[in-house]
């Protein structure tokens, strides 16, 4: 990893809206990326191909402030059919989650879940069934979202082509939406799901880590706790249904945890399509009662309850999401890093 110092315009990395907005460049201790996790396994080729090869390892891009003091790492992690570009600088141009936290000083962490973007999976069953030494009906599932299950399932309108009136995402850059969306190989993957081991790893390499999930990875971080907590400070779980059917054993551990669920707007006034996200949202209630029942400190931050209206599912790029940003900072404030968190 690399560790020097050195400072990034802002002029040339974000808009002039958005310079005007912070007033300052945005200063770095460190930048980097690198692997976790991953195993070696044979090809499955024969003769002189045979060889060794390494699958399901998660790639991490990170940025650390020169002024993180005692702020704990956040580790961000996307959604089905995406990237880490999911946190990254919005649609229209605007400043995305990642560098807000940073400039707020907190360490990031990009995380690509196993089987997406630069993170690796084990291509071996494709090769099998070209080979013919396994059926057809062994391919996997290749899941990709259309643009038209994408604009109801993120809550851009009732329909395709149309919007709600209050609503949050730039719609005017929704093309810039629809490129950020790539395959998804899950289809690929072995149970349990290597990047929760991943995400758990990541957070005792780093001594400590708040991990936030979005949509298919929303509940990723409660996954990861379950297989590991002793380096996860927070969880943040945002628009995802919630699993209401665990032990007690594994809902004691979440309540070791401070976790934050986070929904927005029109949840129920969009039908059809793969996701029902009144249910969630309902499932979702559901475990953070389990958790406190259990004396945890979970909370579920409804953006219309509080009066923020027009919310889509990728609030993270939503025109007020750096205000949302600020809601999740003071959450960290007060119960992954306070006082309450310390006792």
């Amino acid at each position: 990893m690399t560790t020097h110092t050195f400072v990034l315009i802002a002029a040339l990395m974000i808009p002039a809206a958005d310079a005007a907005s912070t007033g300052k460049p945005l200063v770095l201790a460190s930048q980097g990326s690198f692997f976790v996790g991953g195993e070696s396994k044979s090809n499955g080729a024969a003769g002189p191909a045979a060889g060794n090869i390494t699958v399901n390892q998660m790639y991490v891009s990170y940025q650390t402030p020169v002024n993180a003091g005692s702020h704990v790492p956040v580790v961000m992690v996307h959604g089905c059919c995406l990237s880490s570009k999911t946190w990254e600088t919005t649609p229209d141009g605007r400043m995305g989650w990642n560098e807000y936290f940073v400039r707020k000083g907190r360490p990031v962490y990009l995380a690509e879940q196993v089987s997406r973007g630069r993170s690796g999976f084990d291509a071996t069953k494709l090769n099998a069934v070209k080979a013919g030494t396994l059926p057809p009906n062994q391919l996997p599932n290749i899941i990709f979202a259309t643009h038209e299950i994408a604009w109801t399932v993120f809550r851009f309108g009732p329909s395709y082509g149309k919007t709600f009136p209050d609503g949050q995402f730039p719609i005017e850059s929704v093309d810039e939406l629809y490129k950020q969306m790539i395959p998804d190989l899950n289809g690929l993957l072995p149970t349990p799901n290597p990047t929760w081991t991943n995400m758990a790893a990541l957070a005792v390499k780093l001594k400590g880590a708040i991990l936030m999930g979005h949509s298919e990875s929303g509940f990723f971080p409660e996954e990861a706790a379950m297989i590991d907590p002793s380096g996860i400070k927070a969880i943040i779980s945002i628009e995802q249904p919630c699993t209401t059917t665990l032990s007690p054993e594994k809902i004691a551990i979440l309540a070791k945890i401070p976790i934050l669920v986070m929904f927005g707007d029109h949840l129920a006034d969009v039908q059809g399509g793969p996701a029902n996200w009144n249910t969630s949202f309902g499932s979702c209630q559901t475990f953070v009662q389990q958790v406190n029942d259990a004396h945890g400190d979970a909370q579920m931050m409804h953006l219309p309850e509080m009066g923020i209206k027009g919310n889509s599912h990728m609030l993270m790029q939503d025109k007020n999401n750096l205000a949302l940003a600020d809601l999740i900072l003071g959450w960290v404030d007060k119960h992954a890093e306070g006082k309450k968190a310390a006792k």
